[in-house]
Protein backbone atom coordinates (compact mmCIF):
# COMPACT_ATOMS: atom_id res chain seq x y z
CA UNK A 1 0.00 0.00 0.00
CA UNK A 2 1.17 3.46 -0.37
CA UNK A 3 1.51 4.49 3.39
CA UNK A 4 3.99 6.62 5.35
CA UNK A 5 6.20 3.32 5.64
CA UNK A 6 7.26 3.11 2.34
CA UNK A 7 9.78 6.09 2.85
CA UNK A 8 12.57 5.09 0.07
CA UNK A 9 13.66 7.98 -1.87
CA UNK A 10 11.54 10.05 0.07
CA UNK A 11 12.83 13.93 0.77
CA UNK A 12 12.53 15.62 3.90
CA UNK A 13 12.90 13.36 6.89
CA UNK A 14 17.20 14.12 7.20
CA UNK A 15 19.87 12.24 7.34
CA UNK A 16 19.99 8.19 8.43
CA UNK A 17 22.23 8.51 11.46
CA UNK A 18 24.63 5.46 11.67
CA UNK A 19 25.25 4.88 15.57
CA UNK A 20 28.45 2.94 16.33
CA UNK A 21 28.43 -0.04 18.42
CA UNK A 22 24.87 0.16 18.48
CA UNK A 23 23.34 -2.36 21.00
CA UNK A 24 20.88 -4.82 19.88
CA UNK A 25 18.19 -3.26 22.41
CA UNK A 26 18.29 0.82 23.46
CA UNK A 27 16.36 -0.56 26.16
CA UNK A 28 15.00 -3.29 28.67
CA UNK A 29 11.67 -3.17 26.94
CA UNK A 30 12.24 -3.47 23.26
CA UNK A 31 13.48 -7.02 24.29
CA UNK A 32 10.86 -7.83 26.12
CA UNK A 33 8.54 -6.75 23.21
CA UNK A 34 10.46 -8.90 20.95
CA UNK A 35 10.30 -11.25 22.66
CA UNK A 36 6.59 -10.88 23.83
CA UNK A 37 5.63 -10.66 19.70
CA UNK A 38 7.63 -14.08 18.97
CA UNK A 39 5.93 -15.70 21.63
CA UNK A 40 2.15 -14.86 20.14
CA UNK A 41 3.23 -15.26 16.90
CA UNK A 42 3.74 -19.18 17.91
CA UNK A 43 -0.18 -19.21 18.13
CA UNK A 44 -0.44 -19.68 14.49
CA UNK A 45 -2.84 -16.34 14.20
CA UNK A 46 -1.16 -14.64 11.63
CA UNK A 47 1.98 -14.25 9.74
CA UNK A 48 5.31 -12.13 9.20
CA UNK A 49 3.57 -10.74 6.53
CA UNK A 50 0.16 -10.00 8.53
CA UNK A 51 2.35 -8.26 11.42
CA UNK A 52 4.19 -5.90 8.92
CA UNK A 53 0.65 -4.73 7.75
CA UNK A 54 -0.65 -4.19 11.13
CA UNK A 55 2.48 -1.56 11.54
CA UNK A 56 1.48 0.06 7.94
CA UNK A 57 -1.87 1.17 8.80
CA UNK A 58 -1.18 2.96 11.59
CA UNK A 59 -2.11 6.45 11.00
CA UNK A 60 0.53 8.58 9.09
CA UNK A 61 0.71 11.03 12.57
CA UNK A 62 1.51 8.12 14.67
CA UNK A 63 3.70 6.36 12.66
CA UNK A 64 6.04 9.09 12.32
CA UNK A 65 5.79 9.93 16.04
CA UNK A 66 6.44 6.33 17.05
CA UNK A 67 9.98 5.11 17.84
CA UNK A 68 10.82 1.13 15.54
CA UNK A 69 9.43 -0.82 18.39
CA UNK A 70 6.55 1.32 19.46
CA UNK A 71 5.22 0.44 16.27
CA UNK A 72 5.98 -3.13 16.77
CA UNK A 73 3.94 -2.74 20.06
CA UNK A 74 0.88 -0.71 18.43
CA UNK A 75 0.48 -2.78 15.06
CA UNK A 76 0.57 -6.23 18.38
CA UNK A 77 -1.85 -5.00 20.07
CA UNK A 78 -4.24 -4.63 16.80
CA UNK A 79 -3.29 -8.02 15.91
CA UNK A 80 -4.06 -9.86 19.29
CA UNK A 81 -7.56 -7.75 19.31
CA UNK A 82 -8.32 -8.81 15.63
CA UNK A 83 -7.20 -12.72 16.67
CA UNK A 84 -9.66 -12.63 19.88
CA UNK A 85 -6.47 -13.22 21.93
CA UNK A 86 -7.54 -10.21 23.95
CA UNK A 87 -10.24 -7.91 24.33
CA UNK A 88 -10.08 -3.88 23.74
CA UNK A 89 -10.75 -3.55 27.49
CA UNK A 90 -8.12 -5.20 28.97
CA UNK A 91 -5.94 -3.57 26.95
CA UNK A 92 -7.20 -0.96 28.55
CA UNK A 93 -6.83 -2.07 32.15
CA UNK A 94 -3.95 -3.67 31.40
CA UNK A 95 -4.75 -7.20 33.13
CA UNK A 96 -7.07 -10.24 32.39
CA UNK A 97 -10.90 -10.14 32.61
CA UNK A 98 -12.13 -12.26 35.65
CA UNK A 99 -12.48 -15.26 34.29
CA UNK A 100 -11.01 -15.50 31.07
CA UNK A 101 -9.48 -18.53 29.60
CA UNK A 102 -6.33 -19.27 30.55
CA UNK A 103 -3.83 -21.71 28.02
CA UNK A 104 -0.63 -23.18 27.70
CA UNK A 105 1.79 -20.90 25.64
CA UNK A 106 2.67 -22.78 22.17
CA UNK A 107 5.88 -21.76 22.63
CA UNK A 108 8.35 -23.32 24.85
CA UNK A 109 11.65 -22.19 25.78
CA UNK A 110 13.71 -24.78 23.91
CA UNK A 111 11.92 -24.22 20.84
CA UNK A 112 12.90 -20.48 21.07
CA UNK A 113 16.14 -20.69 18.64
CA UNK A 114 14.91 -23.02 16.35
CA UNK A 115 11.64 -20.21 15.87
CA UNK A 116 14.07 -17.95 15.57
CA UNK A 117 16.94 -19.55 13.00
CA UNK A 118 13.57 -20.72 10.52
CA UNK A 119 13.14 -18.80 7.47
CA UNK A 120 9.24 -17.43 7.66
CA UNK A 121 8.78 -17.36 3.65
CA UNK A 122 11.18 -20.16 2.38
CA UNK A 123 9.42 -23.13 0.77
CA UNK A 124 10.92 -25.97 -0.53
CA UNK A 125 8.16 -26.69 -3.70
CA UNK A 126 8.67 -27.16 -7.10
CA UNK A 127 7.69 -23.62 -9.05
CA UNK A 128 9.44 -23.00 -12.16
CA UNK A 129 11.39 -19.74 -12.48
CA UNK A 130 10.33 -17.09 -14.93
CA UNK A 131 13.39 -15.39 -15.50
CA UNK A 132 17.14 -16.03 -15.02
CA UNK A 133 20.23 -14.15 -13.98
CA UNK A 134 21.40 -11.74 -16.48
CA UNK A 135 17.60 -10.96 -17.96
CA UNK A 136 16.33 -7.14 -17.87
CA UNK A 137 13.10 -6.86 -16.03
CA UNK A 138 10.53 -4.42 -15.92
CA UNK A 139 8.74 -3.72 -12.27
CA UNK A 140 5.35 -3.20 -12.50
CA UNK A 141 3.35 0.04 -11.68
CA UNK A 142 1.03 -1.43 -9.46
CA UNK A 143 -0.52 0.74 -6.61
CA UNK A 144 -2.17 -2.16 -4.12
CA UNK A 145 -4.59 -1.03 -1.34
CA UNK A 146 -3.37 -3.85 0.71
CA UNK A 147 0.29 -4.96 1.48
CA UNK A 148 2.96 -5.10 -0.71
CA UNK A 149 7.01 -5.34 -0.95
CA UNK A 150 7.57 -3.28 -4.03
CA UNK A 151 8.63 0.31 -3.11
CA UNK A 152 7.05 2.80 -5.10
CA UNK A 153 10.11 4.62 -6.12
CA UNK A 154 10.87 1.25 -8.03
CA UNK A 155 7.79 0.64 -9.80
CA UNK A 156 7.76 1.35 -13.78
CA UNK A 157 11.63 0.83 -13.60
CA UNK A 158 14.33 -1.16 -15.60
CA UNK A 159 16.56 -3.17 -13.90
CA UNK A 160 19.08 -6.57 -14.02
CA UNK A 161 18.19 -10.17 -12.10
CA UNK A 162 21.37 -10.82 -10.40
CA UNK A 163 20.17 -13.58 -8.10
CA UNK A 164 17.22 -16.04 -7.52
CA UNK A 165 16.75 -16.23 -3.68
CA UNK A 166 14.62 -19.61 -4.43
CA UNK A 167 10.73 -19.47 -3.60
CA UNK A 168 9.40 -17.98 -1.40
CA UNK A 169 6.07 -16.86 0.53
CA UNK A 170 4.50 -14.08 -1.80
CA UNK A 171 3.55 -11.40 1.04
CA UNK A 172 0.87 -9.70 -0.88
CA UNK A 173 -1.18 -12.71 -0.33
CA UNK A 174 -0.26 -14.04 2.46
CA UNK A 175 -0.73 -11.19 4.52
CA UNK A 176 -4.29 -10.81 3.79
CA UNK A 177 -4.93 -14.93 4.57
CA UNK A 178 -5.26 -15.25 0.50
CA UNK A 179 -2.42 -18.14 0.22
CA UNK A 180 1.03 -18.32 0.20
CA UNK A 181 1.31 -18.61 -3.51
CA UNK A 182 4.92 -19.24 -3.47
CA UNK A 183 7.45 -18.10 -5.76
CA UNK A 184 10.52 -17.04 -6.81
CA UNK A 185 12.26 -14.60 -4.84
CA UNK A 186 14.96 -12.32 -7.11
CA UNK A 187 17.91 -10.00 -5.99
CA UNK A 188 17.48 -7.30 -8.74
CA UNK A 189 19.77 -4.46 -9.81
CA UNK A 190 19.13 -1.00 -10.63
CA UNK A 191 20.87 1.75 -11.94
CA UNK A 192 20.72 5.05 -9.37
CA UNK A 193 20.13 7.03 -12.67
CA UNK A 194 16.94 4.51 -13.64
CA UNK A 195 15.12 4.99 -10.56
CA UNK A 196 15.98 8.96 -9.51
CA UNK A 197 17.57 10.22 -12.88
CA UNK A 198 20.52 12.36 -14.11
CA UNK A 199 21.36 13.79 -10.56
CA UNK A 200 22.20 10.30 -9.04
CA UNK A 201 25.62 8.76 -8.96
CA UNK A 202 26.96 7.78 -12.50
CA UNK A 203 28.40 4.45 -11.09
CA UNK A 204 25.69 3.75 -8.10
CA UNK A 205 23.25 0.91 -8.09
CA UNK A 206 20.46 -0.25 -5.84
CA UNK A 207 19.73 -4.10 -5.45
CA UNK A 208 16.30 -5.16 -4.31
CA UNK A 209 14.81 -8.12 -3.40
CA UNK A 210 11.50 -8.71 -5.41
CA UNK A 211 8.78 -11.36 -5.87
CA UNK A 212 8.44 -13.00 -9.64
CA UNK A 213 4.98 -11.14 -9.63
CA UNK A 214 6.38 -7.66 -9.61
CA UNK A 215 8.32 -8.18 -12.19
CA UNK A 216 7.90 -8.92 -16.37
CA UNK A 217 10.53 -9.04 -19.14
CA UNK A 218 12.02 -5.47 -20.44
Amino acid sequence: MNGIHDMGGMHGFGPVEREMNEPVFHAAWEARLFAIRHAMGAWGKWNIDGSRYSREIIPPAEYLRMSYYERWFAGLITQLIDASLVTSAEIEAGRASPGAPKATPPLSPGEVMKVLARSPSLRDVPVKAGFANGDRVCTRNMNPVGHTRLPRYARGKIGTICRDHGVHVFPDTSAHGLGEQPQHLYSVRFEARELWGAPAGKHEAVHLDLWESYLEHA
